[in-house]
């Protein structure tokens, strides 16, 4: 009896000793998992503005200016203040009311030439205004101006040019010749008192009066308060619904 309880115990720890023990877990182990449980949880999406509003690219918006530019009296770096005519209106709601304050700024202003080179104006807006006090900013160009005489739009960017004045200057020239010929034929025959000193005196005469003609300046461009332009809004640009005019 005895020999079997020992066999038996002989057997169970033989059997013990063949099963390989489980290396304990390291901390480095444990610390690497972690990360990977962590990145394969996806975020959710952060919710959508529930006010948001966005003026989309392109919008135009028709202005009245709130003060005068010439390129004879405004210089670059001047304000620009306009003010909207027209309500803008994106799904059933007025986005752009009228009476919406528009800042802007001159950034290029030119006279014209004597001999060449018109007068231009190139203006950019930055700044809508609603009556409320709400401010947003904004990049606008000039896309039309159709109240401004003896201009035009030349450029994408805005630039109003006063239009060409070959012809204006040549009429000028030749009336300002018949003058200075008139002239001068009558003070020199006065002052020879025959036909030859008349015709010295208005071939002088009507040189000088073209000259004169020829090197004076071209037409400023004048926009007086009140001139209708029309803005064109250049990117999309996000609005707070909630504090628009309801």
């Amino acid at each position: 009896m005895r020999v079997l309880i020992t066999l038996l115990l002989l057997s169970i720890g033989m059997a013990a000793q063949s099963v390989p023990a489980l290396p304990p877990a390291s901390s480095s182990q444990s610390t690497s998992a972690a990360p990977s449980v962590i990145a394969s949880v996806a975020r959710p999406a952060p919710p959508a503005d529930p006010n948001g509003l966005v003026i989309p690219s392109g919008t135009k918006v028709p202005i009245v200016l709130k003060h005068a530019i010439s390129t004879k009296g405004s210089r670059e770096g001047d304000a620009v203040y306009a003010e909207t005519t027209f309500p803008v209106v994106l799904n059933d709601r007025v986005v752009i009311p009228p009476g919406t304050y528009v800042q802007g700024r001159i950034t290029h202003i030119q006279r014209a030439g004597r001999l060449k080179g018109r007068a231009e104006v190139l203006m950019h807006f930055t700044t809508l205004i609603y009556p409320s006090g709400y401010t947003v900013v904004m990049p606008g160009a000039l896309q039309n101006a159709p109240g401004v005489d003896k201009a035009d739009v030349k450029d994408g960017e805005g630039t109003v040019r006063e239009d060409g004045q070959t012809g204006e200057k040549v009429g000028k020239a030749a009336q300002a010749g018949l003058e200075g010929a008139t002239g001068g034929a009558i003070i020199g025959g006065l002052s020879s008192g025959s036909g030859t000193g008349a015709g010295i005196g208005a071939g002088v005469g009507g040189a000088a009066g073209v000259v004169i003609a020829m090197l004076s300046r071209g037409n400023d461009v004048k926009m007086d308060v009140g001139t209708s332009i029309e803005m064109v809004i250049q990117r999309d640009v996000p609005l707070d619904s909630a504090r628009l005019p309801k």
